[in-house]
C-alpha cells in the first residue's frame, strides 16, 4: 500500500510543482502580493510530497519487497541493511528520485529563507518548480522506481557489487546536493534576469548558495575519487574517466562563480559574466546527469544505458540550457556597467582566476565530449585520456595557483603589485627552499614534482599569511595581532582555510610522482620489496561474508627490518550478480599509505599482486575536506546570515540602462 501513496504523491508533486511555477509567478507580474505568497507553502508542500514517495521507496528496500521491479533488479534478503538503505540509490531510478528530493529541499530552503527579496524568491522559486516539473516528468513516465513486478520472485538479483560500499552511502548524496544545489543559484540568476534586476544585493543573495552548493560538490568529488581508490583496486585517485569530468566540469565553473559572485557584491562589477557563469555551471550540472544516464558512455560509474531515456535528458537540457541562454541572450546587453577597477587589483586579479579556469573547464569539456562526437558522427572510436589533460589542463592551472596569492594580497579597486610581492617574499622563499631541498633530497628523480610540491607549500604558507597580513602591522603587539585575526570576519578565515586545503591537495597528489608499483606472482612465504617496504605473503584462505564469498590473502610489511603491520586484500564473488570484485588492502602510516590489490588467483595456489607504497596520498583528500571546512566557514559569516539591505530606490528600467554594458 506505501508503494502506491508513494507513487500517488509523486504525481501530487508534480501538480503542485505546476502551481508553484505558474501562480507566484503572475502574481509577481501583476504585483499580487497574496500570488505571490503563495510560492513558499507550494515549495514546502512539494519537497514534503517528494519526501513522502522517498520514504515510501526507502521502506520498500529495508523490508525487501520483491513486489517492486526496482527493490528485485538491486537488492537481496541477505544483503547487509546498510547497503539495502544505500541501494534506493544505488540505480537509475532511486538516483533520480533522490536528485528531485534534494531539488525539492532546495526550493523549501529558499521558501524559508528570510534573507531574500520578496519578487526574487517568487521568481526564484518558480523557476524552481519548472526544474522539478521537468525531472518529474521524467521520472513518472521514463523511470518509475515505482513500477510493480509481475509475477514476483521470491528473490532479488542484488546491488552492483562494487556499489556495495559505505563510500557509496555519501558520495552520491554530497555529489547531489552540489550539481542540484546550483539549481538554485541559476533560478536566482534566472529570476533576476526576468526582473532585469542584477547588482550586490543580488550577488548578496546568491553567495550563500553558491557557496553551499561547492562545497558540497568539492566533498562529493572528494568522497568518489577515494571510493574509486579502495574499491575498484586500481591504485589511483584520478582516471580522467568521462563521468568523473562530468562532476568536475561544474566544480571548476562553480569555483570561477564563487570568486566572481564576491567581485560583484564589493564592486557591482561583472555581472554579465557573473549571471552566465550560474546558467553555465548548473548546465554543467545537467550535461553530467545526460552523461551518466543516457548510455553514450560505458563507465562504472554509469547508472542507465537506455537511449530513450537519454533522449529524455537531452530534452531537459535543450530547453533549459536553451531558454535560459535565450533569456540572457535578451537582457543582457541592457544590464547597466558596475564599479570601475584598475587592471592591477584584487578584482583583476580575480577576474585572471575566472579566465583561468573558464579555459580549464573548456579544455575538460572538450576532452570529455570530442570523443562522443566524433563517434556519433563518423563512427570512428578514440580515447582521450591523461596526456591530452597533462598538456591542456595543467599548464592553465598552474599560473592559477601562483596567481592566486598575489590576488589575495592585492587591494581592491587599486593595487601595488610590487607592494604585494614583497609582502609574499618570505612566504615564496620558504617553497623555493622546500622545492630545492626535494630537488636534491631526490636527485634522478622526477624534476617536476618538487617544483608543484614547492608551489603547494606556498599556497599553504599564504593561506595563513593571508590571516596574518590582515590583522598584524609593524609596531603592533602580537596579542593585539591575534585579537585583530580572532575578529577577522568568518569569511576570510573561510577562504584562507580553502586557499590552504587546495595547497595540501597539491602537495598531495605531486608526492604521487615518488610512488612505487610492484606486480608479483607469489605464493604463501613469498616476498617483495615495494618502495620503502617489504611485503611477505603470509596466507590465503577462504571467507564467507553475508551475500559473498571470498578468498582473502594476508601480508606482513617490513620497513628497514622492522615489521609495520599486516594488510588483507581479497577476491570476493557475489552468487546473485554472478559477479566478483576485488577489495584493496591498505596500511595508513601517518599520511602515507602501502596499497595491495589481489590479482588473478591460480590453480596452482599462486595469486597475482599488485603492490603500492603511496607518499603522502592522504593529503589528497584531506586538501578537499579543508576545501570543503573553508566553505562552510565562510557560510556561518554573519554578513551571508543577516537580511539582504533593501534597495534604497527602486531599480531604473531596463531600457533606461541601455548602452551601458557591463
Amino acid at each position: 500500500m506505501i508503494v502506491e501513496a508513494g507513487h500517488y504523491a509523486l504525481a501530487l508533486a508534480l501538480g503542485l510543482s505546476v502551481l508553484q511555477g505558474v501562480i507566484p509567478f503572475w502574481g509577481a507580474r501583476a504585483n499580487d502580493p497574496v500570488l505571490m505568497g503563495s510560492a513558499a507553502p507550494a515549495a514546502i508542500g512539494v519537497a514534503g510530497l517528494v519526501g513522502f514517495a522517498f520514504v515510501a521507496l526507502l521502506v520498500a528496500y529495508v523490508t525487501s519487497d520483491f513486489t517492486v521491479l526496482n527493490v528485485v533488479e538491486n537488492s537481496h534478503s541477505a544483503k547487509p541493511m546498510i547497503y539495502k538503505i544505500t541501494g534506493v540509490w544505488g540505480n537509475h531510478e532511486g538516483s533520480m528520485l533522490l536528485w528531485v528530493l534534494i531539488l525539492a529541499l532546495f526550493g523549501a530552503m529558499v521558501a524559508v529563507s528570510p534573507n531574500l527579496p520578496a519578487r526574487l524568491k517568487t521568481n526564484a522559486l518558480s523557476v524552481q518548480a519548472a526544474i522539478t516539473v521537468a525531472f518529474l516528468v521524467f521520472i513518472l513516465f521514463s523511470s518509475n522506481p515505482f513500477t510493480r513486478a509481475n509475477p514476483a520472485p521470491a528473490e532479488g538479483n542484488d546491488l552492483n557489487p562494487i556499489l556495495q560500499d559505505i563510500g557509496l552511502a555519501i558520495h552520491p548524496p554530497l555529489l547531489y546536493f552540489g550539481y542540484v544545489g546550483f539549481s538554485m543559484t541559476f533560478a536566482l540568476a534566472m529570476a533576476a534576469l526576468i526582473e532585469g534586476r542584477v547588482d550586490a544585493v543580488w550577488a548578496r543573495a546568491a553567495r550563500p548558495w553558491v557557496l553551499l552548493a561547492w562545497s558540497f560538490l568539492t566533498l562529493g568529488i572528494s568522497m568518489g575519487s577515494y571510493w574509486a581508490y579502495y574499491e575498484l583496486g586500481w591504485g589511483g585517485f584520478w582516471f580522467w574517466d568521462p563521468v568523473e569530468n562530468a562532476s568536475l566540469l561544474p566544480w571548476l565553473a562553480g569555483t570561477a562563480l564563487l570568486h566572481s559572485v564576491v567581485v560583484m557584491e564589493k564592486r557591482e562589477a561583472l555581472k554579465v559574466w557573473t549571471i552566465l557563469l550560474a546558467i553555465l555551471t548548473f548546465s554543467l550540472s545537467l550535461l553530467g546527469t545526460f552523461l551518466v544516464r543516457s548510455g553514450v558512455l560505458t563507465s562504472v560509474h554509469a547508472f542507465a544505458v537506455d537511449p530513450a531515456r537519454g533522449v529524455f535528458i537531452l530534452a531537459i537540457l535543450a530547453i533549459f540550457i536553451g531558454g535560459s541562454l535565450a533569456i540572457f541572450a535578451w537582457r543582457a546587453p541592457l544590464l547597466r556597467a558596475g564599479g570601475i577597477f584598475a587592471p592591477i587589483s584584487r578584482e583583476g586579479a580575480l577576474i585572471l582566476n575566472n579566465l583561468l579556469l573558464a579555459s580549464a573547464c573548456a579544455t575538460v569539456l572538450l576532452g570529455t565530449l570530442y570523443p562522443l562526437a566524433l563517434e556519433a558522427l563518423t563512427g570512428e572510436k578514440i580515447s582521450v585520456g591523461a596526456p591530452y589533460y597533462n598538456l591542456t589542463f595543467l599548464p592553465l592551472v598552474l599560473p592559477l595557483f601562483l596567481v592566486l596569492p598575489f590576488g589575495q594580497a592585492l587591494a581592491w579597486k587599486r593595487g601595488d603589485l610590487y607592494a604585494a610581492a614583497q609582502r609574499l617574499a618570505v612566504l615564496l622563499a620558504v617553497a623555493i627552499l622546500v622545492a630545492l631541498g626535494l630537488v636534491a633530497a631526490t636527485s634522478g628523480g622526477p624534476v617536476l614534482a618538487p617544483l608543484a610540491v614547492g608551489l603547494g607549500v606556498f599556497l599553504v604558507l599564504s593561506g595563513g599569511g593571508e590571516i596574518w597580513f590582515r590583522s598584524h602591522a609593524r609596531g603592533r603587539p602580537l596579542l593585539a595581532s591575534l585579537r585583530r585575526a580572532a575578529g577577522l570576519p568568518r569569511a576570510a578565515w573561510g577562504s584562507a582555510l580553502a586557499h590552504a586545503g587546495l595547497g595540501v591537495t597539491i602537495i598531495g597528489i605531486a608526492a604521487q610522482a615518488w610512488s612505487a608499483e610492484t606486480i608479483v606472482t607469489a605464493r604463501p612465504g613469498t616476498q617483495a620489496n615495494v618502495g620503502r617496504y617489504t611485503a611477505r605473503l603470509d596466507s590465503m584462505k577462504p571467507r564467507t561474508g553475508p551475500n559473498y564469498t571470498e578468498q582473502v590473502a594476508t601480508l606482513t610489511l617490513w620497513r628497514g627490518g622492522q615489521p609495520v603491520g599486516t594488510v588483507e586484500s581479497a577476491k570476493r564473488f557475489y552468487p546473485a550478480r554472478g559477479m566478483p570484485t576485488t577489495e584493496a588492502g591498505i596500511l595508513t602510516r601517518g599520511f602515507d599509505q602501502v596499497y595491495v590489490s589481489v590479482g588473478e588467483i591460480g590453480t596452482d595456489g599462486s595469486v597475482g599482486l599488485r603492490l603500492y607504497d603511496k607518499p603522502l596520498v592522504l593529503l589528497i583528500w584531506i586538501g578537499s575536506l579543508f576545501m570543503a571546512a573553508g566553505g562552510a566557514l565562510s557560510l556561518t559569516d554573519r554578513r551571508l546570515r543577516v537580511g539582504v539591505p533593501v534597495r534604497a530606490r527602486a531599480a531604473a528600467p531596463l531600457g533606461a540602462a541601455a548602452g551601458k554594458p557591463a
